[in-house]
């Protein structure tokens, strides 16, 4: 079921379907809730699922929040953004209000990528709200120097040339090489999804990413079980990073995919549910 609700000056949509236990799903940068739909079609009928289309992405509003209300620090943003600025606690308290919205106390909470760094965020906010949570190719660390350089250049490449173009360039190299060449057809569906993106959407995910703070700490210190899911030919969350970070939390759910970059949504729907399945029901 589509359902939509307000969040100040902002209106979110979201998917809930199922029953049982809560369990929400947050899609990455350049995506949205559909990157989730072989995992909706599995796991609604073993709990409750809420899956929500982040700020900017699918039938949501872009985050209206204004540059003077919250710093950016040394982030460049083009003219055409500075009306708007996010952060990951701001989309993590946009997750928190969808669920008193729909009066649900605790949750699991899995996060792809993007999504992954606004859990964190989540977990650090709202610990007690969590039984669970996992990243699925995500990572706790900040940005290093290059990765924001890269950001944003990739910020300046969007206000020159717009999203379109940009997601084309990037989106195949999230797809291990077996999979790019079996399924060429797949990589280009989600190259043509990016067409719904405004470049202002993209440009705010860029820079609350490069603005992130490490959240190793929120591992190490988590009691709270966490899942980690990494794939072998991931370029965009390194397998060697997410080794690192999976024996910081007293207890740690392992998965490793071979021959799987980073969208296992697609690139390995059966293992991804079967894991994802597991740590639910855990």
């Amino acid at each position: 079921m589509k359902k939509t609700f307000q969040y100040q000056n902002t209106s979110i949509s979201y998917h809930v379907e199922g029953n049982g236990r809560p369990v929400v799903l947050l899609h990455g940068f350049g995506e949205d809730s559909n990157i989730f739909n072989h995992q909706i079609a599995f796991l609604k009928e073993h709990c409750l699922l809420i899956v929500p289309d982040l700020p900017g992405s699918g039938k949501s509003e872009l985050l209206k929040q204004s540059l003077h209300q919250h710093s950016t620090s040394n982030i460049q943003l083009p003219i055409s953004s500075v009306q708007y600025s996010a952060s990951m606690n701001d989309y993590a308290k946009i997750v928190q209000a969808l669920l008193q919205h729909e009066n649900i106390t605790t949750c699991t909470l899995l996060g792809h990528s993007m999504g992954g760094y606004i859990t964190l965020a989540f977990a650090e906010l709202y610990p007690s709200m969590l039984n669970g949570f996992g990243l699925v190719h995500s990572t706790a660390f900040a940005d290093n120097e290059e990765k924001k350089q890269n950001r944003q250049r990739g910020i300046e490449m969007m206000e020159q040339y717009g999203p379109y173009p940009f997601l084309k360039n990037t989106t195949p190299n999230l797809f291990g090489k077996k999979f790019k060449e079996a399924y060429p057809e797949k990589v280009e569906t989600l190259i043509e999804a990016g067409k719904t993106f405004t470049k202002e959407a993209l440009q705010q995910y860029y820079a609350a990413m490069m603005s992130r703070l490490d959240k190793t700490p929120v591992l190490k210190g988590s009691k709270t079980p966490v899942l980690f899911i990494m794939g072998t030919e991931d370029v965009a969350a390194p397998l060697n990073d997410i080794l690192q970070q999976s024996v910081l939390p007293e207890c740690s759910y392992i998965h490793v995919l071979e021959g799987v970059g980073h969208m296992s949504m697609w690139e390995a729907a059966d293992q991804l549910n079967h894991y994802l399945l597991l740590f639910i029901n855990r």
